[in-house]
């Protein structure tokens, strides 16, 4: 019998940030006036077509997806997010408990015209999977928009970080979300992002640096200064091959 899979690198991290980040997400400038706008960015026309919101969270993307006129299906590993999901959009949206580095059983191939992933991947270590799957899943024409922090930040932020060529497992603490919680991501150089994608059967339509929008500084002047120097989430649009 296999071993039981640990849960994913962040899940005792979203059990302690889930109430706090589902108050605070949807207007905190550091997600809604730099990560989200250059994700949003990259969104194809989705108006009448099937979305997967993988990695889904609290549901923002899926709220976004849904007022855009898609149709969503969308899940997370953490229970604890999830809830705030489905607080968040009803029954309008088909949520589910599932962890991103499972195969997607639930879905058939060629089944999807869209597939976000905003800010989840930091979590999984080999992405060949999780590509292969999202491939699997997208029709022909569909697209895959992604988020994940930026390859040099823990460089620039100077976390320890000795070798940036090196899929390294990392730790940074969250302090915008009520009590400070150190949270383990997986960074990656570039190339290892762009490699996996093309390994998949990927290529990279568009590619966006988030940088801070003027909302920003009006809501949060003290933190804009600090990140608009700096890129801080690399977000991109992939197309099938």
């Amino acid at each position: 019998m296999a071993p039981e899979k640990k849960p994913f690198a962040a899940y005792e991290a979203y059990r302690k940030l889930a109430k706090e980040y589902a108050k605070r997400v949807d207007t905190k400038p550091h997600n809604t006036y730099l990560e989200m706008p250059a994700t949003l960015s990259l969104m194809p026309d989705v108006d009448g077509k099937r979305a997967l919101d993988a990695g889904c969270g609290t549901g923002r993307y899926t709220r976004w997806l849904l007022d855009q006129g898609a149709e969503v299906v969308g899940f997370d590993g953490s229970p604890h997010m999830l809830e705030h999901a489905r607080r968040k959009v009803g029954e309008e949206a088909d949520l589910r408990l599932h962890d991103l580095r499972e195969p997607l059983t639930f879905l058939e191939n060629d089944s999807m015209d869209l597939v976000v992933a905003t800010l989840v991947m930091d979590y999984v270590e080999d992405w060949g999977p999780v590509l292969g799957e999202f491939r699997r899943v997208l029709r022909d024409e569909g697209a895959l928009v992604m988020s994940v922090q930026h390859p040099t930040l823990d460089f620039i932020k100077e976390l320890g970080m000795k070798d940036y060529w090196t899929v390294e497992l990392t730790e940074i603490w969250w302090k915008g979300f009520g009590e400070p919680v150190l949270v383990p991501a997986y960074r990656r150089p570039l190339q290892a992002i762009t490699d996996a994608l093309g390994d998949a059967g990927f290529y990279v339509d568009r590619l966006v640096e988030s940088r801070p929008t003027e909302d920003y500084r009006r809501a949060d002047p003290e933190g804009y200064d600090e990140v608009k120097w700096r890129p801080s989430f690399l977000c991109i649009r992939a197309v099938l091959r």
